[in-house]
């Protein structure tokens, strides 16, 4: 049975206040659908098989991890493909990676 959560779409992200006592926090996050998830497996396992042309597409990486990245310093349009990947797979996100390739 499928989660009915699982056919929204995937939005920016989504910021909460959240009050307890004197201490207020901010809370950031993005739903991230299952759907989207499989898209970028099936992509994954299609590039063995596929010719690419001049662009390839390496990743799809959501706002959420994007933004995370730039307060830890690392801006993924200031790095190569090969350091992105690196990142992706050191944080265990390689479901966000869309090619099989050699980059």
């Amino acid at each position: 049975m499928s989660d009915k959560k699982d056919n929204q779409p995937m939005h920016d992200i989504q910021e909460e206040l959240i009050q307890d006592g004197d201490r207020v926090t901010r809370k950031k996050s993005q739903f991230i659908p299952q759907s989207f998830i499989q898209d970028l497996r099936d992509q994954r396992f299609a590039s063995s098989h596929t010719r690419e042309g001049e662009n390839q597409r390496i990743a799809s990486i959501p706002v959420a991890v994007h933004e995370k990245w730039l307060r830890e310093g690392f801006d993924l349009f200031q790095h190569s493909h090969k350091e992105v990947l690196k990142r992706l797979r050191a944080e265990n996100l390689d479901a966000f990676i869309t090619t099989n390739k050699q980059v």
